[in-house]
């Protein structure tokens, strides 16, 4: 699991992007998934990024006291729950994930999509073991981009993969459960995919993980 900080307001976070979506072309195959978080204490500089939410500056807040970090910076890229580093560092992403994949997670999340239309999705999730860990579902928007206007990227056009457009965490009470997810206007179903995964509550790391598209 990659997950992303990244911002639009930052003139360092457009390389991250790039990176990340150079590693998911170059490893399609793997079940490796990249969720990018836009958080939102770049929006006072000039320009608001779309995509940002208190909630995902909230979520890198608590990756920063799980690992003892003293502050948060963009861009960042965490593996796992377990490993930190600067978002733009392609060799190093390289190098974590390999280790990681070496590894064997125990447990596995199946998931369905009940219903779906352009408003939101009703998302069936399916565990193999019970658990005291946190699930976490989020809604992505595969591919987005947009022509900053002002701040420290103004006049680039960026570009972004699986940008997390809604975000939910809940305690599976059991094997089986379903919740809803919104999508947000102006995009369809289509553009979207949903990805889960269960991540230990205090340690924050990751222990399994997986993906469905929306038809």
């Amino acid at each position: 699991m990659i997950e992303l900080f990244t911002s639009e307001g930052c003139s360092s976070c457009p390389a991250a992007d790039d990176a990340v979506a150079a590693f998911v072309k170059a490893n399609p195959n793997d079940h490796v998934y990249v969720l990018s978080f836009h958080v939102d204490y770049w929006n006072k500089l000039g320009w608001k990024d779309v995509y940002s939410s208190a909630v995902y500056t909230a979520r890198q807040n608590r990756y920063a006291s799980a690992m003892k970090l003293e502050n948060i910076y963009t861009p960042q890229i965490i593996v796992n729950g377990k490993y930190e580093f600067v978002g733009s560092n392609r060799s190093q992403l390289n190098r974590v994930v390999e280790k990681e994949l070496a590894g064997s997670p125990g447990a596995t999340i199946k998931l369905s999509i009940a219903a779906a239309n352009n408003d939101r999705i009703t998302v069936i999730y399916q565990l193999n073991e019970k658990t005291t860990a946190n699930l976490n579902i989020a809604l992505l928007q595969s591919d987005a981009s947009s022509d900053v206007k002002r701040g420290e990227n103004e006049g680039r056009q960026l570009h972004h993969i699986n940008v997390v457009r809604d975000f939910k965490t809940v305690a599976p009470a059991g094997l089986t459960g379903q919740l809803e997810l919104q999508i947000p206007k102006g995009i369809s179903k289509q553009q979207c995919k949903v990805v889960a995964y269960l991540q230990d509550g205090v340690s924050m790391q990751v222990t399994a993980a997986g993906a469905t598209a929306i038809q």
